[in-house]
Formats: C-alpha cells, sequence, structure tokens
C-alpha cells in the first residue's frame, strides 16, 4: 500500500461487499434506486462510473451510447445535463426479460455530486469511462467539493485518467490499469518480485480469455505487494463462496444481498 495515502476507503470490514453500479441485478444500474436498495441491503461499498456531459457535468452512467439503458442514441458526451435530465434511465431495464418495472417512473442519471451527497457515510469505487485524462480532474473537483475525498478509490482501465488522479491526489487510492495488471501477472509468471505497483487494488474478474486470473496465487502474491484484490463481477452464490474461500478482500456483484446474505450464514 502507498505510504501517502490518506483514506478512509479501506477502514470498513472484510471482506468488502461493494455493489456494482448499486444493486443493478434488481433495479435499474447506476441510478438512485439501485444505490438505495444497496444502501438498504447494508453493502459499505458502491461501484459506479462516471462520464462527462457536453456542458461539464458529471454524471454516472456506464456505457459513452445512452442506447443500451434508454431509447436514445446519442453519446453522454453530445448531450446537456438538461437533455440527459429528460431521459428515462430504466427505460430499458427489465428482471426477466419479459417486462419494465421501471419505466416511466422519473428515474434519471444522477450527477456524481449527487450520488456522494446522498450517502457521504458509504465508500465509493468512482471508474473513469472515458480514455482521456480530462474526466479524472473533474471528477476529482466534484470528490473534493462533496468532501468525499477520503472516501473514494478512483479506477479505470486507461492508464491517462489514472495517471492525472494519481499526480493531483496522490492521497485517494486507486485500481491497476489494464497495463498494470497485464504487468503484476507477467512478473508474477517469470518469478520476478517484488512488484513495486502504483495502485492499490488489483480489481480483476475470476478470468480473462480462458485464462484464470484469480487464484490463491494471485491473492496472496497481491497481499505481499500491498494489494487488495477485489473480483468482479461476481453473482452466483457458488462463485462467492469460491472467491471468498482465497481470500479475496472485495467482491463487486450486482446482487448485494445475495453476497451479505451469504457472509452472515457463514458468521464472516
Amino acid at each position: 500500500m502507498k505510504k501517502d495515502l490518506e483514506t478512509d476507503f479501506f477502514a470498513a470490514p472484510r471482506p468488502r461487499v461493494m455493489a456494482h453500479r448499486g444493486a443493478s441485478g434488481e433495479y435499474p444500474e447506476n441510478t438512485m434506486p439501485a444505490f438505495r436498495a444497496a444502501v438498504e441491503a447494508g453493502a459499505d461499498y458502491i461501484e459506479l462510473d462516471v462520464h462527462c456531459t457536453r456542458d461539464g457535468e458529471i454524471v454516472v452512467v456506464h456505457d459513452d451510447r445512452l442506447s443500451r439503458i434508454a431509447s436514445d442514441d446519442r453519446l453522454v458526451g453530445e448531450v446537456t445535463m438538461a437533455e440527459l435530465e429528460a431521459i428515462d434511465a430504466a427505460f430499458n431495464f427489465s428482471r426477466d426479460g419479459a417486462g419494465w418495472p421501471f419505466r416511466g417512473q422519473g428515474i434519471r442519471v444522477p450527477r456524481l455530486a449527487e450520488v456522494l451527497q446522498s450517502w457521504s457515510e458509504l465508500r465509493f469505487v468512482v471508474e473513469f469511462k472515458p480514455s482521456g485524462p480530462a474526466i479524472a480532474d473533474a471528477a476529482l473537483e466534484v470528490v473534493r467539493r462533496t468532501r468525499m475525498d477520503r472516501r473514494v478509490l478512483f479506477a479505470s482501465e486507461h492508464m491517462p485518467p489514472i495517471a492525472v488522479a494519481r499526480a493531483l491526489a496522490p492521497q485517494i487510492p486507486t485500481n491497476l490499469t489494464a497495463v498494470e495488471i497485464l504487468a503484476f501477472m507477467q512478473a508474477l509468471s517469470s518469478g520476478a518480485s517484488p512488484y513495486a505497483a502504483a495502485g492499490n487494488a488489483l480489481q480483476i474478474p475470476p478470468e480473462h480469455s480462458g485464462v484464470k486470473l484469480a487464484t490463491a496465487e494471485v491473492v496472496a502474491a497481491a497481499h505481499r505487494n500491498g494489494l487488495e484484490v477485489h473480483v468482479w463481477t461476481i453473482n452466483e452464490q457458488a462463485e462467492m463462496e469460491e472467491m471468498l474461500s482465497l481470500g479475496v478482500d472485495g467482491i463487486i456483484t450486482d446482487y448485494p444481498t445475495r453476497l451479505l446474505t451469504l457472509l452472515h450464514s457463514r458468521q464472516w
């Protein structure tokens, strides 16, 4: 772990229950109802994604294009905040493919500031979706303005925004980017040690392209090098149990209630 961190992000108990885009298996992802459901379930962490509108608002939405969640094919960066607020962020959400239970209920894409201010007692993984550096500077301004800089971790698969975040706010933890994860795995496979990680959390899927990433060896190596291990996106009980048996520090899931029920049943 970096020595210059000034953060409460890692203060909550492990294993960390991290609600992926909120309770997105049951509610429209990255919306206030999804976040509220995660909080009510008992999750200590929320993972969310950010983009920037045409007029500079940092908003919580995963894709660069709106078509997957709404009946609108525009890019987030092409619309103003006022235009975005007119879009139904729950339009395409369905739990079973047979109905759209939240359509027409006024659910909108929220501002990052709104989410952070609504649940200042929580901790947040704020993922930069754009690959360019500007998103990091703008999101950092929101985090500081809402006084949440001690309760966030910045994440991205892209190096440019993470590099900016580390330069401007070295006290805020970050994940490892895609190239850094690759370097970590290569160092592990070659026997090179220690690995000098710039980030603080190895956030990985259980496997990628048929290669298992979440293994006991990887978790142990990460811990030796001061890294937490957060795995995504883990939704089935059997896989949750497998990840817990490996000693991962956090599980990112669409179903926080399911994970919390498992943890309580095991008296974790």
